[in-house]
């Protein structure tokens, strides 16, 4: 039986994203903000009303825990950046991409992104495929679109594995 790289992919993406939608059904609204230790990063109401992450150029060390608000900002944000790239458009800066103020709206703006990126991967043959990804490489010729598209799956599924731990964790500190 043969397998196209892109029905493989979108395999692969639809199985993490059931696992991801897992945990993303059963977070309650103070999952997001809760801070799982001293040290973690969070993203922060600001005067104005945005909602922004917290962030440091150069990765610290230890690395802050993400709370889960942190952690689909850091979805949308990667996720959105990769979807301008595929679709030829100047992505946006890290900067201009907030998070959407609560749970429920991130986990809506998430699944819009899902939707989206189906679309980009149901649009992608084999020329577009072999074709030089601009992210997140910056245009690496050894790169192909196929391996962003490997990437947004690992990316997504790491993140989601990141958020259902924490849901875990708060979960069993509650009991």
């Amino acid at each position: 039986m043969h397998t196209s790289r892109r029905d493989l992919l979108r395999w692969q993406f639809e199985l993490t994203w059931a696992l991801f939608e897992y945990h993303l059904e059963r977070l309650e609204p103070e999952d997001f903000l809760w801070e799982p230790a001293a040290h973690c990063w969070t993203v922060r109401q600001q005067p104005d009303g945005k909602w922004v992450p917290d962030w440091a150029d150069t990765e610290p060390d230890p690395v802050p825990v993400p709370t889960i608000a942190w952690l689909t900002w850091h979805i949308g944000w990667w996720w959105s950046t990769a979807l301008d790239h595929a679709e030829g458009r100047t992505p946006q800066e890290r900067t201009e991409v907030t998070w959407p103020g609560d749970g429920q709206a991130a986990v809506k703006w998430l699944r819009a992104l899902r939707e989206d990126w189906l679309e980009v991967l149901d649009g992608l043959g084999d020329a577009e495929l072999d074709a030089v990804a601009h992210f997140p490489w910056q245009g690496d010729p050894q790169y192909s679109v196929a391996h962003m598209a490997g990437w947004v799956n690992a990316e997504l599924m790491k993140n989601a594995a990141e958020t259902g731990q924490l849901r875990l964790a708060r979960a069993a500190s509650r009991d």
